[in-house]
């Protein structure tokens, strides 16, 4: 009987609970609570990236704000590094575009090049490559850049990226290459243009020069280096008596370079010892002349003592002569300050002819190139020895001339050296460095000028400046030249017989009115003479126009002078106000931009520069497909193999969150964070609009008129407000996220919501306190979307969809609202303080619920009554002032003055004393006396299943 009775009075609860949770005024709301991203998104796309794009530009009332586009290469598939680049530039587009500045944001293409080139003719089939004309290799390679591009374009677009995607530049536009001549005719008469026979970085695999910024540098590679002893013919040293078999010896890395040596070198200021092994016991002992300083290593490396016969400073030795290792005429020694003791001999072998030190050693002395290496990097008939010829120098053409040393007893020790070597970036093949007639850059006579100039630029981090000035001032020149078809081409005629260049103001302006018209097809579309300009054509020589066409750097490196064109910018300091590109960019494209643009303009082309890291996987690996470690933005986006579809927003999230000025890190579990992180954004949005539901900007309630923690909350957002703008002024996008994060899990989710929660669903629709906290929610809910606009435009765009009529005034967009307005009564430092310390109380209270609630003594907060007993006036009066149990979250909460009660030291009592500014305060934790009120399930009810009082009013009123 007693069973079914409480049977009974559970059902009959369970329809009084019901029946009251009609009359409570819980959240309604068409936001969803489920994402549903990859579909959702869509129905915002254009909304907030082209219509806002079009309506930013004739509306918004500043002045323009540039952020200029680097170009990404037409060449493959995007990868996750380029939605690190593409997210960060626009999240500082958007941001700017709230504070209402026009931004112009015009994406670019970098479309010449080898790799497109032979990419192009990979993909023929069955056509005989060897046959095609160069119109038609640059027309397969023209129509495989415009399809990547195509490609590449629609999934930026598809990642929210808002910009003028109907007119982007082009290096293959007529009118880019135009102006790309304009700049290269203004820098040649300025005299920064010149030819020269020099070693250059040369790649065997695309027979082409390669510029610094074209090389990756790989730190195993495996040469086979020599010791070599090269006979003395004749030396200038004084020596007390007469040596026999004196020879220099010489270690190198390249033996391939040995047929193009021309000299050996040494540093006049080093100390340098003649040496004889101990174990020669020949009659003729062998002596050698080494640096002092690297007798030990050598005796090491030798595997032998060498005994020191005489020292001697290296200037003695300049003008010694010795026979040379392959074809035996005699070379002599030189200065050379380039010359160390702290490897190899102290003596090093010049092949001006490859190397860019030793060239300029031997240019000093007029002492003649000689590079007997092909464009395949073959030896050449010029290598004076038939072994040799039509061997590549990398692999046979070393073993040969090592077998070659060999036969002349000229090897004293072979062996493998493992080193940083460099390689073509695209082809993955090492280089070499080889003399070829170049055409060049002279960063010489700029780069001082440029370093000068970047002092005006802002850098973000503060250590890009060093980076960016060290790889400036480390170059001298600049290989603009490169040996393709895909490119705008050098304008350079020359002399048949001769083979003098041609390149003078005349001969370049009418190959620039050419180009108007035909583009740089017209250089091979036109005859010779058609290409000439008119007062070359008739003055007794017959002249051809030359193959090279421009590095791609300079190609990009010139864009500044498109953009200036295209915003008609004519007074300025700086072309644009931003650019943001990879760390890489150190070397290339913040570089090529810097040089021409001050060659040709004085100025530097930005004045704020961004870097950005590279992205690795979790562990901090770099990303291969041998590693299976790749992740695109797609799988990102649009899931895989049981992986979620996560969105955009998601993945612009992870862009916000990283510290990008270091590598950045992505994987499964960094995901799965951060779209917890969204997920979270998402509810606390559903719960404002929720409560808003009803709500309209006319019933907004006076600051004055606010309750206590209203109002600090309202302080709270204000300076959360002013973090956030601090933060996007200084590009801290992690910062934003943190903060993000912060106000949504602690100060909101864990405080106020929970706090407010009791008012929004059981006071009446009409009262004060209700509408005080319907006010606050409407601020924080629009201060909160614009905040997280920038980054996850899509999901700004749904939440503002959902409560922009209740605005007082509607847009379209939540980015045409402008940045929110902070009202600076919000800001109220005391009320801060108080609210501190009774945050610091709640948490000392909360500590002793989940006590007892693990105690299973209470289920639920509102199970218990609190009390707390305070000596101190001071903290009594602030107590006093506040609705203690509705902070606490529990039934009743009572403030004594008075001597601590007795109480039962027993499992329904929880008690607990704790320093509460500076004062004692103790806290009693009970089971609340009560009954369970039906309706707002606070214990205050007289009588089990009754109303407490303050629900009998608010149902009691119509």
């Amino acid at each position: 009987m007693i069973n079914e009775t409480s049977k009974k009075s559970k059902v009959n609860n369970n329809d009084l609970n019901k029946f009251y949770s009609d009359t409570l005024l819980l959240p309604k709301t068409n936001f969803p609570l489920r994402a549903d991203a990859a579909n959702r998104e869509t129905l915002f796309q254009n909304r907030c990236t082209k219509d806002l794009y079009k309506w930013q530009m004739e509306n918004n009332p500043k002045e323009m704000f540039i952020l200029h586009d680097g170009p990404p290469y037409a060449n493959g598939n995007l990868h996750i590094g380029h939605a690190l680049n593409k997210i960060l530039k626009d999240i500082v587009n958007r941001y700017k575009v709230l504070h209402g500045y026009k931004v112009n944001y015009i994406p670019g293409w970098d479309c010449h090049g080898l790799p497109i080139e032979l990419k192009a003719l990979t993909e023929l089939k069955g056509v005989d490559k060897s046959s095609l004309t160069p119109l038609q290799i640059r027309d397969v390679a023209k129509k495989s850049a415009l399809e990547a591009l195509e490609i590449q374009r629609k999934e930026f677009i598809s990642w929210g990226i808002m910009g003028d995607w109907e007119n982007p530049y082009r290096t293959l536009d007529k009118e880019y290459e135009v102006k790309q001549l304009q700049v290269f005719h203004n820098m040649m008469k300025k005299g920064y243009i010149y030819r020269q026979n020099k070693p250059v970085y040369w790649s065997p695999s695309s027979r082409t020069a390669l510029a610094e910024a074209e090389l990756e540098y790989r730190d195993d590679h495996q040469s086979k280096s020599v010791y070599v002893k090269l006979p003395v013919i004749n030396t200038k040293l004084d020596l007390p008596v007469v040596l026999d078999n004196l020879h220099i010896l010489i270690w190198t890395t390249t033996p391939w370079t040995l047929p193009a040596n021309q000299a050996v070198a040494v540093n006049p200021n080093i100390e340098y010892s003649i040496v004889c092994p101990n174990n020669d016991t020949s009659i003729a002992q062998n002596n050698y002349i080494i640096a002092t300083k690297r007798l030990d290593a050598l005796q090491k490396i030798l595997g032998t003592e060498l005994d020191v016969k005489f020292t001697f400073k290296g200037q003695q030795l300049i003008g010694t002569t010795y026979i040379h290792p392959i074809n035996e005429k005699q070379c002599n020694i030189i200065d050379a300050s380039h010359v160390t003791e702290e490897s190899g001999t102290g003596l090093v072998h010049i092949a001006p002819g490859h190397g860019m030190e030793d060239y300029e050693a031997c240019k000093k002395l007029n002492i003649p190139t000689f590079c007997p290496v092909d464009e395949f990097g073959i030896f050449t008939s010029e290598v004076g020895e038939s072994t040799f010829e039509g061997k590549l120098v990398l692999t046979d053409g070393t073993l040969t001339v090592i077998e070659h040393l060999k036969k002349r007893n000229s090897l004293i020790k072979e062996e493998i050296f493992k080193h940083k070597y460099p390689y073509d970036w695209r082809t993955k093949k090492p280089i070499i460095l080889r003399a070829t007639p170049q055409w060049f850059a002279n960063v010489e006579a700029i780069k001082q000028r440029a370093i000068k100039l970047l002092e005006n630029v802002k850098m973000v981090p503060k250590s890009a400046r060093h980076r960016l000035e060290q790889f400036t001032l480390s170059r001298n020149e600049w290989c603009i030249s490169r040996q393709r078809y895909w490119g705008v081409p050098i304008p350079v005629f020359y002399e048949s017989e001769s083979d003098v260049p041609l390149l003078t103001d005349s001969s370049v302006k009418h190959v620039i009115e050419i180009f108007k018209k035909h583009g740089s097809d017209g250089w091979w579309k036109l005859d010779d003479q058609e290409l000439l300009a008119p007062e070359y054509k008739n003055n007794g020589k017959i002249y051809r126009k030359g193959n090279d066409t421009m590095d791609v750097w300079f190609d990009s490196g010139v864009s500044w002078a498109f953009i200036l064109e295209q915003t008609k910018k004519k007074d300025f300091k700086a072309i644009a106000d931003l650019y943001l590109e990879g760390s890489d960019q150190h070397r290339g494209w913040f570089q090529s931009s810097l040089l021409t643009s001050v060659a040709v303009n004085d100025k530097v082309p930005y004045s704020t520069l961004i870097t950005h890291g590279f992205v690795m996987d979790e562990q901090g690996q770099k990303m291969s497909k041998s590693l299976g470690n790749v992740i695109s933005p797609s799988a990102v986006i649009k899931g895989g193999k049981n992986e979620p579809a996560y969105g955009v927003d998601v993945l612009r999230l992870w862009v916000a969150s990283s510290e990008y000025a270091n590598d950045v890190n992505i994987g499964k579990n960094i995901m799965s964070q951060v779209g917890e992180n969204i997920r979270k954004y998402r509810n606390t949005a559903r719960f404002m609009l929720g409560n808003l539901s009803n709500f309209k900007y006319s019933q907004l309630v006076e600051y004055e008129e606010l309750d206590s923690i209203d109002k600090y909350m309202l302080h709270e957002i204000y300076h959360f407000g002013k973090n956030i703008k601090t933060f996007y002024d200084e590009y801290a996008f992690n910062k934003v996220v943190q903060a993000l994060n912060n106000l949504t899990n602690v100060l909101l989710s864990a405080f106020y919501f929970d706090v407010v929660k009791d008012r929004l669903y059981a006071d009446h629709i009409t009262s004060q306190s209700r509408r005080n906290v319907l006010t606050v929610l409407y601020h924080i809910l629009n201060i909160y979307t614009i905040s997280l606009s920038p980054i996850a435009p899509h999901l700004a765009e749904e939440i503002y969809d959902n409560y922009k009529n209740i605005r007082h005034k509607e847009y379209e967009s939540v980015f045409k609202l402008g940045w929110y307005d902070l009202n600076e009564k919000w800001s109220n430092q005391p009320l801060q303080r108080e609210w501190e310390t009774l945050k610091h109380l709640r948490n000392e209270v909360n500590q002793l619920l989940e006590a007892a609630r693990k105690d299973k003594v209470i289920k639920s907060s509102l199970e218990a009554n609190v009390k707390l007993y305070v000596n101190s006036s001071e903290l009594l009066n602030l107590l006093q002032k506040h609705d203690l149990k509705s902070i606490f979250i529990t039934s009743d909460a009572e403030i004594s003055s008075q001597t601590i009660e007795n109480y039962s030291d027993n499992n329904l009592t929880y008690v607990n004393e704790i320093n509460l500014s500076d004062e004692i305060c103790k806290i009693i934790v009970k089971r609340a006396s009560l009954f369970k009120c039906p309706r707002c399930w606070n214990y205050n009810a007289q009588m089990e299943s009754k109303l407490c009082k303050r629900c009998e009013n608010v149902l009691s009123i119509n």
